[in-house]
This record gives structure tokens, C-alpha cells and sequence, in this order.
């Protein structure tokens, strides 16, 4: 009987072992990459380029604070790409999944970041963006600075390339998909004339860019969603509207990397 209980307490210890590991690698597990496919590294915002109309609402209705609210969109979105591009046969890391492992790897690429308010690329023709001259007109004696309507987004770009072959050298992560800032509107329309459906809907807005290991910039932009602002819960606005925005995001890279399979 003694020799029974013992074997079954061996036999639970064992299973929750396993459990545990399990656990532990449910992204990062090397040994099953398709040693085909793309690899990509997910770079999270930094918390500073957070910008949201909205987080009181969430309060009031979730008791988050602020930073906690911040942080589980900092790692919504992060999680919904992982999802996303797995589902599309790549290898994926992500730098939210282990904050701790992967600090000094994500606060070393913040640091060869410098950003930038761009035009946003057409998505049907994308083109890399690039800085615009300022066209300085002197009228009347007065200096003018010509404004331009076009809607823009944060561009991140890499100071140095040498700081991608490094990581590249690491983790072997020949994309990389730098999520640069995270907007989250009370209202779908900028103007507050605007009476129109939208306008009644708040909106996301994320500004991305994707290089490849050679620092090249193979597409760049943003991607918006409307959801309803009676939604209140962080979790509920990551599963359905995060999820979609990620969608995009991986859609745009496939064109990047495969043209002719996604015509």
C-alpha cells in the first residue's frame, strides 16, 4: 500500500513538471521553428509613445491605474501580433513575453531610435517614406512654413544598423517589427464638427515599421480600427479589436515579403 502511495505521489510531482514547462515555453520554443520560414522580433512601443483619450473611462469601469492599463495594451498588442504572424507559418519572439530576459535587448534597440512624423505610405504603392524639405517662403518680410494637410505617423528609424545585426546575430530574427506608438482616440473623428457615424465610435491607431536584418524598411505606416465606446474592458478590446489591427499589420509584411503570392 505504502509502495503504491509513493508511486502515485512520483506520478503527480512528474505531471506537474511537465505542466510547468509547458508553461514556461509557450512561445519561445526553438525546437519547433519551421527552419524555413521568416523570423521575426516584435519590439514594443516605448511607454512614453502611449497616447490615450480614454483611460478614465477604463478606470471607472475596471479599476486599472493608468500604468496598468498602459502596460496591458503595451502587451496586447505584442501578444495579437505574435498570434497573427504564427498563424501565418512564421517564427516569431516576442521582447513582451519575458520584460525581465529581455530588457537590456529591447532598452538597446530604444537606444539607436530616433522618430519621426512622416506622410503615411499608400499602402496599394508603399514606398518607404522619406523627410520632407521644409519650403520656406518670405512674404511680406514675414518668414511662412508651408503646413501640409496629409496624415502622418511615427516613423521609427534605426541610427544604427549595426545595433539589428547584433540582435539579428542573437536571434537569428531576420524581420523586425517595431510597434513605435499606440493611439487610442475618444473619437473617431478629428473634427469636432464632424456629425458623421465614425464620429460616434473611438478609434486605435497604431504607427509600425518593419525592417529586415539589413536595416531595410520593407513597409511602414499605420493601422486604424473603430470599436464601440461603450467597451470598457482592456481584455475585451485586445481579443476583438487588437486582434484585427495585428491582421493588417501581418497582411502588409506578406505583401512585402511574398509580391507575387499576394496579388
Amino acid at each position: 500500500m505504502k509502495n503504491r502511495f509513493f508511486t502515485f505521489v512520483l506520478f503527480s510531482l512528474a505531471l506537474g513538471s511537465i505542466a510547468q514547462n509547458t508553461t514556461i515555453q509557450k512561445k519561445n520554443d526553438s525546437s519547433r521553428e519551421a527552419l524555413t520560414a521568416h523570423k521575426v522580433l516584435l519590439i514594443p512601443f516605448e511607454p512614453r509613445l502611449y497616447m490615450s483619450e480614454v483611460d478614465m473611462a477604463i478606470h471607472n469601469e475596471s479599476k486599472l491605474s493608468a500604468r496598468e492599463i498602459k502596460y496591458k495594451f503595451r502587451d496586447g498588442i505584442n501578444d495579437q501580433l505574435y498570434k497573427a504572424f504564427k498563424t501565418s507559418q512564421y517564427n516569431v519572439v516576442d521582447l513582451m513575453e519575458d520584460t525581465l530576459k529581455y530588457k537590456k535587448d529591447t532598452e538597446g534597440l530604444y537606444q539607436y531610435l530616433s522618430y519621426e512624423y512622416l506622410k503615411v505610405p499608400d499602402q496599394n504603392h508603399y514606398q518607404a517614406p522619406k523627410k520632407e524639405k521644409e519650403e520656406k517662403k518670405i512674404d511680406k518680410g514675414q518668414l511662412n512654413v508651408e503646413t501640409n494637410g496629409e496624415m502622418r505617423f511615427m516613423d521609427a528609424r534605426i541610427s544604427n544598423p549595426k545595433a539589428v545585426s547584433m540582435i539579428y546575430a542573437k536571434y537569428k530574427t531576420d524581420l523586425f517589427v517595431f510597434i513605435n506608438q499606440l493611439d487610442i482616440k475618444a473619437s473617431g473623428s478629428k473634427d469636432p464638427t464632424d456629425l458623421g457615424p465614425e464620429s460616434a465610435f473611438r478609434k486605435i491607431v497604431v504607427h509600425y515599421t518593419v525592417y529586415t536584418y539589413e536595416g531595410k524598411e520593407i513597409n511602414s505606416g499605420i493601422a486604424e480600427e473603430f470599436f464601440d465606446p461603450t467597451i470598457n474592458n482592456p481584455k475585451k478590446i485586445i481579443d476583438k479589436h487588437f486582434s484585427k489591427l495585428a491582421l493588417v499589420i501581418v497582411q502588409r509584411v506578406n505583401k512585402a515579403i511574398y509580391p507575387t503570392a499576394t496579388k
